[in-house]
């Protein structure tokens, strides 16, 4: 089994943390070569039920199908390909595996732009959203979102409606549709950019997939710009994981009377630079 094949396994094998399938990256960096079985159960450290059940799972035909499936239905890249993105690569836990639709050139060869904010936005965000983004888009960034109601949805609708590309990080497979009413984005964004996930065919969205969604979203782009967030919300976390790889956070200021501005407004008293026009989300990357 070649190194990759065996890292694709392991990060579709259940019982698995990331953290231990990056410590058998790390061993085959390191050693130069794949591990054999009782290397990999010491790498492993599953004892008892749980090292039976892993290995019956590991080496049976359901597991060879579904990789296969994957490989079939998907762009495949690993942590040991040249071609997994550079941004990605350098923050603190950066995916091991990820899953593929579209233009895999969007995430290496071009300027990224996360957009984030509200899943229940106002208006004003739709209104700055078509202010911002046409000039933007013209500008050759590509946009890079999450795919989720609200802010999302406009960012990446609004960027194919000007012409533009965008990138989508999904919390599920990728023949997963969520939420569903969003299926025909997705179906477009894979044609004509790109959609992109940690987890394998079939696996639905759970709660705690999009917090590490959103440092996916947050590690591949140099500049995050945030347009309404309310205290305490994902929009934030993902902003304050981009502040922590050291990236470029941007916010809209909001009315101090609506609560979805609390967050982005919160942003702009601790030091991101606020935006009021196109020209600030630009001169971001051109001075990069």
């Amino acid at each position: 089994m070649e190194s990759k094949e065996l890292l694709v396994k392991l990060h579709l094998s259940a019982g698995l943390s990331p953290q231990v399938v990056g410590r058998v990256y790390t061993w085959i960096l390191e050693q130069k070569r794949v591990p054999c079985n009782a290397e990999l159960d010491s790498l492993l450290g599953l004892s008892g039920t749980k090292r039976e059940l892993f290995w019956r799972a590991f080496t049976g035909p359901k597991m060879e199908l579904w990789a296969a499936q994957n490989y079939a239905c998907s762009q495949v890249i690993t942590l040991f390909d040249e071609d997994y993105p550079k941004l990605l690569r350098e923050t603190y836990a950066p995916p091991n595996v990820l899953f593929c639709r579209g233009d895999l050139a969007l995430l290496n060869d071009h300027l990224l732009l996360a957009v984030v904010g509200a899943r229940q936005n106002s208006v004003y965000a739709q209104e700055v959203l078509q202010v911002l983004l046409p000039e933007v888009v013209s500008s050759g960034i590509v946009t890079l979102s999450g795919l989720a109601r609200g802010v999302d949805s406009l960012a990446h609708k609004q960027t194919i409606s000007n012409g533009g590309r965008t990138v989508a990080v999904i919390g599920s497979g990728l023949d997963i549709f969520y939420p569903p009413q969003n299926r025909l984005l997705q179906q477009a964004i894979a044609r004509n950019g790109l959609v992109l996930s940690e987890y394998g065919l079939g696996i639905p969205p759970r709660r705690h997939h999009f917090p590490a969604r959103n440092r996916i979203i947050a590690g591949l782009a140099e500049t995050t710009l945030v347009i309404e967030a309310r205290h305490h919300s994902g929009s934030l976390i993902t902003a304050n994981l981009a502040l922590q790889e050291n990236r470029n956070v941007l916010a809209v200021p909001g009315p101090i009377t609506s609560p979805l501005s609390v967050g982005t407004n919160e942003l702009l008293l601790a030091g991101a630079k606020p935006v009021l026009k196109a020209q600030d989300i630009i001169e971001e990357f051109l001075n990069t």
